[in-house]
């Protein structure tokens, strides 16, 4: 009878509770067709590249080493381990909110022994009547449940929120595998330029020291001046100078592929060692739009599951305005001694429904709900806004990338044309035409050139990289709870 009550009760009010909560739509966009820096840029002459898997992009380096280093820090990476951690506290809170739908139960039982004071107004009145014993037990045992019913869908909606804050958590975790790949690869594309580098520097140093020693040579013979002496001197210093910052770069870009790792620096040395060139970049293919960024890019995914959990949590404030009922039972056993604890003279029952209402306390509940509200109004903004840095991030990136590859095309084309100058230079010193301060002159050039070539390499592939991570490569939206249609 009682329960048939309570559900007579709250039909009505459940019915009544669907229109106190806002449902959550999602923001629409009007985003362009394609980015404007879509377009296939030009590739360095003579050079032969395929197109990346977004999912794997790494892996378009054909670089063995590289994509080691990027699958030791998916799973090594403390930075990606802490990530992890919250998504996991999220997702105990959303279990907690779970529960909070749900009914809870407790089982309690206690034996308790007790004498009795008869100097005590209570123990002076007792000790008088017939039969008194001031020692006494009790033994009880009790099976107690309690429910809210959630009328008007405020528990409800706080787990929404907990399930959008979870899954923005969980998002979180793909942007920091984001920033761990591609930091992991920058890293290693710094270390192959700088070896590059350095044996660039290193020839320019030992034609340097040849163009000095002629020179001299010829001060010595009367027919430099030594103006040129001092000004070939200056030029080798200013080349040697250049060795020992190269080396510091080099020992921290490893350093912090290391830490990356999360091995202690030096660890991974011995594997970096053995020189090896710049790896080419992958083209990118096409196949992301501004559009596909919504479901692509995990931190505008974490800023759209934000503000699912505030208009979630205005729903929340909404049901303060309406009471809250509560059901509750015992059922039990109770004896002064363990012989009769379990027959039907010790048994016990409790039934209740509990009602509360804030009805004087609007304000308060007014102020609540305008600051949810506020709230969600703050994470549109954000979520926007997020849409738009990551529509600008792909358009930097592809313009870097496109320029980067010219920088790299005009240069190799430099680096050709200084090539066969030197060889012309060389065999003009052998007919006696030019001097050989001509021929090591054309080979400073030619290693400038070469210099500035890997540096541009360099860049290529490093534009390459921010632009995978601008267009959410590096893991797979379908195969995860946080897919977006």
């Amino acid at each position: 009878m009682f329960l048939r009550v309570c559900v007579t009760f709250c039909a009505p009010l459940a019915l009544a509770g669907c229109a106190v909560s806002p449902d959550y739509h999602r923001p629409q966009f009007a985003l362009p067709g394609k980015f404007i820096g879509s377009p296939v840029v030009d590739r360095p002459i003579g050079t032969e590249v395929g197109t990346a898997d977004l999912t794997r992009w790494w892996d378009g380096f054909h670089d063995p080493l590289l994509s080691t280093f990027v699958s030791r820090a998916l799973t090594q990476n403390l930075d990606l381990a802490q990530a992890v951690a919250r998504a996991g506290q999220a997702r105990a809170q959303l279990g907690s909110a779970n529960a909070a739908l749900l009914p809870s139960g407790t089982a309690t039982a206690q034996a308790t022994a007790a004498r009795q004071s008869n100097k005590t107004p209570l123990g002076r009145i007792a000790s008088t009547q017939q039969g008194y014993d001031r020692d006494g037990e009790q033994y009880e045992a009790n099976l107690g449940a309690s429910w809210e019913v959630d009328l008007f869908g405020g528990l409800r909606r706080r787990r929404e929120a907990a399930l959008a804050d979870y899954q923005a958590a969980l998002a979180g975790t793909y942007a920091a595998r984001l920033i761990v790949e591609t930091q992991t690869a920058d890293n290693y594309v710094i270390i192959r330029g700088l070896q590059a580098r350095l044996a660039v520097a290193r020839d320019q140093v030992e034609t340097q020291s040849r163009l000095l020693g002629t020179v001299r040579l010829q001060y010595t013979k009367g027919v430099a001046a030594e103006l040129q002496v001092r000004q070939a001197e200056g030029a080798l210093a200013q080349v040697e100078a250049t060795l020992p910052d190269l080396q510091a770069n080099l020992e921290q870009a490893m350093n912090a592929l290391d830490v990356l790792l999360s091995d202690v620096p030096g660890t991974n040395r011995p594997l970096l060692e053995a020189v090896r060139p710049v790896p080419l970049a992958p083209m990118l293919g096409d196949a992301v739009t501004p559009a596909e960024l919504l479901r692509r890019r995990p931190d505008v995914i974490v800023a759209e599951r934000r503000l699912t959990a505030s208009n979630a949590r205005i729903g929340a404030a909404l049901a303060e305005y309406y009471p809250r009922l509560t059901l509750s039972g015992l059922l039990g056993t109770a004896t002064m001694g363990t012989s009769g604890l379990f027959t039907g003279n010790a048994l016990q029952a409790q039934s209740a429904a509990g009602l509360r209402w804030r009805l004087f306390d609007f304000g308060r509940i007014d102020a609540e709900v305008a600051q949810a509200r506020g709230a969600k109004a703050e994470q549109l903004a954000a979520y926007r806004l997020a849409v738009l840095r990551a529509a600008q991030d792909v358009e930097d990136a592809l313009s870097a990338l496109a320029a980067r590859q010219r920088q790299q095309t005009v240069l190799s084309r430099g680096e050709d044309s200084l090539v066969r100058a030197r060889t012309a230079s060389a065999a003009a010193y052998k007919g006696g035409v030019v001097s050989l301060i001509e021929v090591l002159d054309a080979d400073a050039r030619l290693l400038a050139t070469r210099d500035a070539r890997v540096r541009a390499q360099v860049g290529t592939a490093q534009s390459a990289i921010a632009s995978f991570r601008a267009l959410g490569g590096g893991w797979d939206p379908e195969a995860t709870a946080l897919a977006v249609r």
